[in-house]
């Protein structure tokens, strides 16, 4: 049940009520679920993810004051806000209510348009709360970014500059010691023991090298850093046309050690298969934060796999890959950059999978996840680029995300 107006669950113990409920929201353009008790709607709540919550105090079992009193006690439900919708019309249960995290108190019979219009509001407000996250964690990453380039950057422009000195001095050094063997070709015992001791003929050739790998780690650091500016695009305008495959190099330079093996798996093989894409009109810091939430949650769905399988889903586990594809296309006369990013991982189990985009929703362990990412990258692909995101996944197999996003929408920003 999806809704551009948000998805509402409904929670009284009448049907009657939940059937004039129902209509009224589903009129207003809102998606509707329903539960006639406290019990179920816990329980429906754990494999769904509302907008909003409209919900009764007196109904048999649990009443509608322990119902919200346990839903803001779980970490999956205390995010959505609860509307109390009840008879109970005295200041003793308004206050109660609202003591215990419900956002507002409506009291039946109720006007139809003020429970429209207060719904709308705390829903925007939700909206709200998840766009001004996204943006302090964008200034956030730009903050830090910039920090961290200028930190970095000026000892390793010292270290890289002095480098090709270093390099000039050992071709000097070596063409002293050439010239002292043609002019006094029978050193003194003494430089002859020492010669041999330290293997002059290799140090001559191995510190060439030597130099050569240390201006090779010094180029890879300066292309890091460079790669963070590009990803955070510190020094550009928010909207411009944009290469998207310069966004996609740019993050896949900051993954690159995620990407390497370690001690459960080898190291995943990032395929390409670009197609031709024009500059698109678009905020390039926000697709990369899009690229970069689903190229993370393609690592950790392989790693997921990779963890401890048996010996028998050992010998066939297959080399982990993600393969990253590109097209344009024109959809109802429109032209589209698409991004496909698909990976073998773990895949999404058919449980969770209508969540996933929800806000707060995440499978993993407290501390490890914000359930914030697909969210986000939602709201960064269709409200902020009016494209679209969608998927497929088949357990144990693995995962594929689509975007399409409009090339030319300047209106948009």
């Amino acid at each position: 049940m999806m809704s551009n107006k948000g998805q509402i669950l409904a929670v009284d113990d009448i049907p009657a009520n939940l059937k004039v409920i129902s209509e009224i929201l589903r009129n207003a353009g809102y998606a509707v679920s329903t539960a006639i008790d406290g019990e179920r709607a816990i329980k429906r709540l754990q494999h769904y993810q509302p907008d909003l919550i409209l919900l009764d105090i007196s109904m048999p079992g649990i009443d509608g004051f322990e119902t919200c009193r346990r839903l803001k006690a779980e970490r999956k439900t205390s995010h959505i806000p609860v509307i109390f919708l009840t008879a109970l019309s005295d200041t003793v249960n308004k206050v109660k209510g609202l003591e215990l995290g419900g956002v507002d108190y409506i009291t039946k019979p109720f006007d139809q348009a003020e429970l429209l219009a207060r719904i709308k509001v705390h829903i925007n407000l939700k909206k709200t709360q998840v766009q001004l996250i996204q943006e302090s964690k964008l200034s956030m990453l730009g903050e830090l970014v910039a920090r961290i380039a200028h930190e970095i950057n000026n000892p390793m422009t010292f270290i890289y500059t002095n480098i090709n000195h270093a390099t000039q001095y050992h071709k000097e050094l070596i063409h002293l010691l050439e010239l002292y063997e043609v002019h006094f070709p029978t050193p003194s015992q003494e430089i002859e023991d020492w010669r041999e001791e330290i293997d002059l003929s290799f140090i001559k050739q191995d510190y060439l090298q030597l130099l050569e790998s240390m201006r090779l780690g010094a180029e890879r650091i300066k292309n890091i850093i460079v790669s963070l500016r590009s990803f955070a695009k510190l020094d550009e305008a928010e909207w411009k046309l944009s290469n998207l495959h310069e966004g996609l190099k740019d993050t896949l330079m900051l993954l690159s050690y995620r990407l390497q093996g370690n001690s459960c798996r080898k190291a995943i093989k990032v395929v390409k298969n670009y197609g031709e894409l024009p500059l698109v009109y678009c905020n390039l810091a926000q697709l990369n934060q899009v690229f970069m939430n689903l190229l993370m949650n393609a690592i950790e769905a392989i790693d997921e796999k990779h963890s401890n399988p048996t010996p028998e889903e050992d010998a066939i586990l297959e080399c982990p890959q993600i393969v990253i594809s590109t097209a344009s296309k024109i959809v109802d006369c429109e032209n589209l950059a698409c991004i496909y990013v698909a990976d073998n991982g773990i895949g999404i189990p058919e449980t969770i999978q209508p969540q996933i985009f929800d806000q707060f929703f995440t499978t993993k362990s407290t501390g490890k996840g914000t359930g914030l990412g697909l969210a986000i990258a939602k709201q960064i692909v269709t409200e902020k680029h009016g494209g679209t995101i969608t998927y497929t996944s088949e357990l144990g197999k693995g995962t594929k995300f689509t975007i399409a996003i409009p090339i030319d929408r300047k209106n948009l920003s």
